[in-house]
């Protein structure tokens, strides 16, 4: 993807010299734009395939949304990110026939967490501190939300990015 980020970056720049920000800058948000559109796509045709295309774009969509305001932990590399994002999304399906029966607990879970932790963004997102309690809130509604919905897909997204949001302690060395 960064090559592909790279050479459209170098298009654009060649394009229009001026009125364009630096290859890096293009390159960094060309690399996000097509990073979300490779998992979208490839989560629909894995969901093509195996019968579970609303599933796989419901859990996607669902874990994306409450990852927007509860933030989260981030993998070391856009390739982890990309291969963990597209199973998690595909495999819920088959996963979500058996959360049926945890759904209570798992949705209950997920809501306290996001209670307890959230908004947990990364330190270079620069979201100003007054804006964290209405990302709680907006995290909290969000989670609750499914105690209404009572969708066992939404539930275990919401559960797995619930998991992200959790604070790990630093070892502080003395």
């Amino acid at each position: 993807m960064n090559f592909l980020a790279n050479r459209i970056a170098v298009a654009i720049k060649n394009a229009n010299s001026e009125d364009t920000y630096s290859i890096e800058i293009m390159q960094y948000s060309l690399n996000i734009i097509l990073n979300t559109c490779f998992i979208i796509l490839a989560t629909a045709l894995i969901g093509i395939v195996t019968g579970h295309f609303s599933e796989s774009l419901i859990f996607l969509f669902s874990f994306s949304l409450l990852r927007l305001s509860s933030g989260g932990f981030h993998l070391k590399t856009a390739t982890a990110c990309n291969i963990v994002t597209i199973f998690l999304s595909t495999a819920s399906p088959f996963l979500s026939i058996f959360s049926e029966q945890y759904f209570w607990f798992l949705s209950g879970i997920s809501f306290l967490i996001i209670v307890v932790f959230a908004p947990n963004p990364d330190k270079n997102a620069r979201i100003p501190l007054k804006i964290y309690p209405a990302l709680k809130l907006i995290s909290i509604i969000l989670a609750g939300s499914n105690f209404l919905i009572h969708s066992s897909v939404v539930g275990l997204a919401f559960f797995v990015q619930s998991l992200t949001v959790i604070k790990q302690k630093k070892e502080v060395i003395t």
